[in-house]
């Protein structure tokens, strides 16, 4: 293979930069010349006026310094356009014509859609697992889940320490809209007392039970550690009738929150103050651990070796502790079952 491809897609994740650089260097090892796409998939539909804007050649010299950065060198975007079959040949007649035979994508499900989409246009393409919602059931781990986990731990445990000063409940709402690992792990490694995720049902009124359970046995700074996407699988709550009869003005339409939330707690549970704290985008924008720059420097090597050797369709990722690669199709149908006995463990002590 005489040149490859790379680019970052989806939701940016701690450890690209470290997954471009080890794909870097290792196709340097293998004298392969290697193009960085711009953007995602928007790169390769040439959507700029200039193709520097859409495409860099990568040297040594310029992603040696990148590694350690958060986000993306590449930069990242959707593109919807890529569900139009048109659009997919675009795409594949633009790597043809740069003579970039091997592409590596580093991103979520929908970038490995993408990918397959490739592959059946006769794009030699590896995936690399970017996202920190480590919610690709085919591994044990994403790039930038661990980093965000300990983002998350960090803020849980500063919170936690006001809350214990203060004696008031917190709501902590991490990242996670299909998947509550981030959720899960925060709440077992700190201590929290309640957590919801997307994957359990749950209703309004049994966290009021559970939290006036904690305020009656003294513990007035309780953690409530929430998934963003919990309130899909919150059960039917009348917020605006409840809200606006306890003196809290609410208008129909507004979308529940963990403002909000917190607010009903607090009426529920007769408590003076019940606040909350969204983490945010500091789950995206931290460095990358070690474990998470590890990852990468492994998967970089391993999807350049692959394409070396004229193997294509395929996405890496870690089972057991070790780096391995499979089908793409198989990566994407893997079910994973959510650990329900640990969800149940810290919503009972």
């Amino acid at each position: 293979m005489k040149k490859i491809g790379v680019l970052t897609s989806g939701g940016d994740a701690p450890g690209m930069n470290a997954a471009v650089m080890a794909v870097a260097k290792s196709a340097a090892l293998y004298g392969m010349p290697l193009v960085g796409i711009k953007r995602g998939y928007n790169g390769l539909l040439r959507k700029s006026t200039s193709l520097y804007d859409d495409m860099e050649e990568l040297r040594l010299d310029t992603v040696l310094d990148i590694a350690d950065r958060p986000g993306t060198y590449l930069r990242t975007a959707r593109c919807m356009e890529f569900l139009d079959p048109a659009w997919r040949e675009v795409a594949a007649n633009t790597l043809r014509a740069m003579g970039i035979e091997g592409l590596v994508v580093i991103g979520g499900d929908g970038s490995f859609h993408g990918a397959e989409y490739l592959c059946e246009l006769g794009i030699h393409c590896i995936g690399i697992p970017g996202t920190i919602d480590n919610d690709l059931a085919y591994t044990e781990m994403t790039l930038g889940y661990d980093t965000a986990v300990n983002v998350c731990v960090n803020a849980v445990r500063a919170i936690r320490a006001t809350s214990r000063s203060h004696d008031r409940p917190h709501v902590v709402e991490v990242m996670g809209r299909h998947c509550g690992d981030i959720a899960l792990t925060t709440a077992v490694s700190t201590g929290a007392e309640i957590v919801l995720v997307p994957e359990v049902p749950w209703s309004v009124e049994e966290v009021a039970d559970r939290l006036n359970q904690q305020i009656a046995k003294g513990n007035y700074r309780a953690t409530i550690v929430v998934a963003e996407g919990c309130w899909e699988s919150m059960a039917p709550f009348d917020m605006y009738t409840f809200l606006n009869s306890h003196g809290k003005r609410c208008y129909e339409g507004e979308p529940i929150s963990s403002l909000r939330f917190a607010s009903i707690l607090k009426r529920m549970c007769g408590m003076v103050e019940v606040r909350s704290t969204v983490v945010g985008y500091t789950q995206r924008g931290e460095q990358p651990t070690a474990r998470d720059s590890a990852f990468a420097f492994e998967a970089g090597h391993l999807a350049v070796r692959l394409l070396r050797d004229g193997i294509s369709n395929q996405v890496i990722g870690m089972r057991d502790g070790q780096v391995y690669y499979t089908s793409i199709d198989t990566a994407l149908q893997a079910e994973r079952p959510f650990r329900r006995a640990l969800y149940d463990l810290v919503n009972s002590l």
